[in-house]
């Protein structure tokens, strides 16, 4: 995967052109398993498997690889403590804590309107 590099120009903050860097990152945490991620690390650091745990049905490989994509855009840090076994533990950056206040917006959008969505679907037809 080739990651976009910011020049500077509107174009690569306009989120409706394909080949901006915008997409690329709204792309990235505009998925389930992002959002839960940063939704369960909130204000605190958790290790790997406290993750798992957080966030029900998520799968090793998954965690894995939305874990080091937030890592990558800067979301998310990774510390490894020196120990035997090793520890390793996650948590939010500052822009990864900007980010939480959206996600805490929609889960609060979401338990607003679940009962709205779950009658629409239901007369809809399933």
């Amino acid at each position: 995967m080739v990651t976009k590099q910011f020049s500077g120009s509107a174009d690569e903050a306009d989120l409706r052109r394909a080949d901006s860097l915008a997409r690329e990152i709204f792309s990235d945490v505009a998925n389930k398993w992002a959002l839960l991620i940063i939704e369960a690390l909130g204000d605190r650091t958790l290790r790997f498997s406290e993750l798992r745990t957080e966030v029900e049905g998520i799968s090793h490989k998954m965690l894995t690889q939305n874990l080091r994509m937030l890592e990558r855009n800067g979301l998310a840090e990774r510390t490894a403590h020196p120990t035997v076994p090793p520890r390793v533990e996650y948590a939010l950056t500052g822009p990864g804590r900007g980010l939480l206040a959206t996600v805490d917006a929609m889960c609060e959008w979401t338990h607003r309107h679940i009962a709205d969505i779950d009658e629409a679907r239901r007369r809809f037809g399933g």
